[in-house]
C-alpha cells in the first residue's frame, strides 16, 4: 500500500472517530427553578413523567410541547384531545394521593389551593406550584413550565400568539360597545370575575368596563343586591346560569335582562373563558364575537 493510501485511510479513520464523538449525547443540564410558593426545586434532568392537577396547567404543558410527558391529570382536564385517555386523578379538593404516587411522576404541577401538596411532598413527590390569576401570572407560569420541561425557548412564542389573538379580538369590538360595563358571572352564588382577574384584564383589553372594582379582589362573592344596584350593560356567564337570571329575585328589572344584552356560553366555550392558560386569546375572540353581536343599548 502506498504512502498516499495509508494517509487516506488515516484521514478516513479520524473522520469516523470524530463522527462517533459527535453522536454521543451532550450531558443533560440540571433544571433549577422557583415556583409560586417561592420554593426552589432542582432536578437532575427535565422531567419525563409529569402529572398536572389543573386544566390550565395541562393545557400549558401541551402548548409548550410536553403533552407526551403527561402520565395523569385532574378529572377536568379535557383539552387537547391527547389528554382524554390519561388517568384522571381527582381535583383540587380530592386528588388521589395513592394513584398519583403509583404513577411515579418526576414532578406534579398544582395550584396553591390543592390540598394534597404537603402530603405528596412528605411521600417524596416533587411538586411545582403555579398560580395564575392575572395575565402577568399566565405569562410567568408559561415561562416556569417551559423551564421545567427544559424548553425555555417555547414560552415566548406561545405568549406572543395569545397577544396577537387579544389584539385581533379587541379590533372586533365595535365602538358602540366599548366602555360598556360587564357583569361576568363565574358561579351563580354569585361569584364574579373582578377587574383585577385575568378575565377582567381580558375585558379591559377589549375596551369593556367591569362592575366589580379592583378592591373587591379577582373573584369575589357578591351580594346579589350589588349587581342590581350596578345595573351592568352586559351580562356574561355560562348559558345555564344566564338563562336563569330573569327568575332571580329582582333580576328581571335589570336593563340588560330586559333588552337581551346577555352572552351565555355553552360548557365547552365557557371552559375556555375561565381557564388562565394558552387559550386566553381564544377566549378573548369568543367574548368579542358575542358582544359585537349584541343589540344597540337603548
Amino acid at each position: 500500500m502506498t504512502k498516499t493510501a495509508w494517509l487516506a485511510r488515516g484521514v478516513a479513520a479520524l473522520l469516523l472517530a470524530l463522527a462517533g464523538l459527535s453522536a454521543v449525547a451532550a450531558p443533560v443540564a440540571a433544571i433549577t427553578l422557583t415556583d409560586d410558593r417561592g420554593r426552589s426545586l432542582t432536578l437532575a434532568a427535565p422531567p419525563q413523567r409529569v402529572i398536572s392537577l389543573l386544566p390550565s396547567l395541562t393545557e400549558s404543558v401541551c402548548a409548550l410541547g410536553g403533552c407526551a410527558r403527561l402520565v395523569g391529570t385532574d378529572r377536568y382536564s379535557n383539552s387537547p384531545a391527547e389528554v382524554l385517555a390519561l388517568p384522571k386523578l381527582g381535583g383540587i379538593d380530592d386528588a388521589q394521593v395513592e394513584r398519583i404516587v403509583a404513577l411515579k411522576p418526576d414532578v406534579v404541577l398544582a395550584a396553591t389551593a390543592a390540598r394534597i401538596i404537603e402530603r405528596l411532598e412528605q411521600l417524596g413527590v416533587r411538586v411545582v406550584v403555579v398560580e395564575s390569576k392575572t395575565h402577568a401570572d399566565v405569562q410567568r407560569s408559561l415561562g416556569t413550565i417551559a423551564q421545567l420541561l427544559g424548553t425555555p425557548e417555547r414560552a415566548a412564542p406561545v405568549w406572543a400568539r395569545i397577544q396577537r389573538e387579544m389584539a385581533e379580538a379587541a379590533a372586533r369590538v365595535p365602538a358602540r360597545v366599548r366602555g360598556q360595563r360587564v357583569y361576568f358571572e363565574v358561579d351563580a352564588s354569585p361569584y364574579a370575575a373582578g377587574s383585577s382577574s385575568f378575565i377582567g384584564e381580558t375585558l379591559t383589553r377589549l375596551g369593556l368596563g367591569n362592575i366589580v372594582t379592583p378592591e373587591l379582589g379577582p373573584f369575589p362573592k357578591l351580594n346579589p343586591e350589588y349587581v342590581l344596584k350596578a345595573q351592568p350593560d352586559i351580562l356574561i356567564g355560562a348559558q345555564r346560569n344566564v338563562s336563569e337570571m330573569p327568575a332571580r329575585p329582582g333580576w328581571s328589572a335589570l336593563r340588560a335582562v330586559q333588552r337581551g344584552r346577555v352572552c351565555g356560553f355553552d360548557p365547552a366555550s365557557y371552559e375556555v373563558l375561565i381557564r388562565p392558560g394558552p387559550r386566553m386569546g381564544e377566549a378573548a375572540l369568543q367574548l368579542a364575537g358575542c358582544v359585537a353581536g349584541l343589540a344597540e343599548p337603548r
